[in-house]
């Protein structure tokens, strides 16, 4: 398959540069994967769509404020990206310049708050970074860094919270689940009073999530790894609903690529469990666990468009794509959604 086919025309002025003032009143396309139909809603809509009895899987990472600004002993400014906690006060990190920071090169963030020092270059140009303070590390993070947004996005956010799901729990993303952004605690509260179930998975979101297909062909492509895990209640109300032959449909593609990375190939259950996932879903895949899945538009010839190619169909989905884009839907990160159910 050529990774071409997951082109389509995008004018800069849809990328939505700001979050919508209220969260659950962003747009909704319903894609109806028997009918194909294409529907227009307003996203606090979802509720009607949903059964007493599904489950919604959600991904309750906290993106850490990973951005940092610092300079080296020279008075050289530099800038750091979070990536991955390797082992205590060492990461991974995406650093710029690159080609000016070598091994034993030493910086200082935010008047000496914390320092770093370059242990070693990583495969792919990444730095291995170890981290010195005195204090609470998250503490100074929260005090000293920026949101990571990605780099479609231009202006500043002003409210570091609007880059938060509001269930976000467990530190560790360098990315938001951005299909969970749609949702307020008022809107999950009235869906639990449907009798809608909720359960959760965590997966630390990596910056890999933005990296551009950059083979010919899809099958050619290398899937970064991410790393995961799902608790025991959580896998019981998941594996109840199949028992139930009820619907679990996953809010963003994070939740979708834990569930089917763990799912039994005949039941689709699920167990507890903590491991990497580096699971690619590009069209010819069988889903395993989920029956739908509530996402944002993703990025033309991006893993996350061809995910949601294999679920709905590439020709379905281009034509749903090419309609939000006639219709004016807000996208990426801070845009609107879609329900494919």
């Amino acid at each position: 398959m050529d990774v071409s086919e997951f082109n389509y025309n995008l004018p800069k002025e849809l990328i939505a540069q700001t979050p919508i003032e209220k969260r659950d009143e962003s747009r909704l396309m319903i894609l109806d994967r028997e009918s194909k139909t294409i529907e227009h809603k307003t996203f606090k809509d979802i509720i009607d769509y949903l059964n007493p009895g599904d489950v919604l899987v959600r991904n309750n990472t906290k993106v850490i404020p990973a951005r940092l600004y610092g300079k080296k002993e020279t008075g050289a400014n530099v800038e750091f990206l979070l990536l991955n906690n390797i082992e205590k006060d060492i990461w991974e990190c995406i650093v710029r310049p690159g080609n000016k920071l070598h091994v034993g090169t030493k910086v200082i963030f935010g008047d000496g708050l914390l320092k770093a020092e370059v242990l070693e270059v990583m495969m792919g140009g990444t730095r291995k970074v170890k981290f010195s303070y005195e204090g609470i590390f998250n503490e100074i993070l929260d005090e000293i860094g920026l949101m990571p947004l990605p780099p479609y996005i231009h202006e500043r956010l002003k409210q570091k919270d609007r880059y938060q799901t509001v269930y976000a729990k467990y530190s560790g993303s360098a990315a938001a689940p951005t299909a969970g952004l749609h949702f307020t605690k008022e809107l999950l509260n009235k869906i639990e009073e449907k009798g809608i179930k909720i359960a959760n998975v965590t997966l630390h979101v990596g910056i890999g999530t933005f990296r551009p297909v950059k083979e010919k062909t899809v099958e050619a492509h290398k899937m970064h790894k991410e790393h995961f895990y799902i608790k025991k209640e959580d896998a019981n109300i998941i594996n109840n609903a199949k028992e139930e032959g009820r619907k679990v449909i996953a809010i963003g593609t994070t939740s979708c690529r834990v569930l089917e990375a763990i799912a039994d190939e005949k039941t689709g259950k699920v167990k507890e469990q903590e491991s990497d996932t580096g699971i690619f879903i590009y069209p010819g895949y069988k889903f395993k666990c989920i029956d739908g899945l509530i996402t944002n538009f993703h990025l033309p010839e991006s893993t996350l468009l061809m995910l949601v190619s294999a679920l709905a169909g590439k020709d379905y989905i281009m034509k749903a794509y090419n309609e939000a884009v006639k219709q004016k839907y807000r996208f990426f990160s801070f845009g609107d959604a879609m329900f494919i159910k």
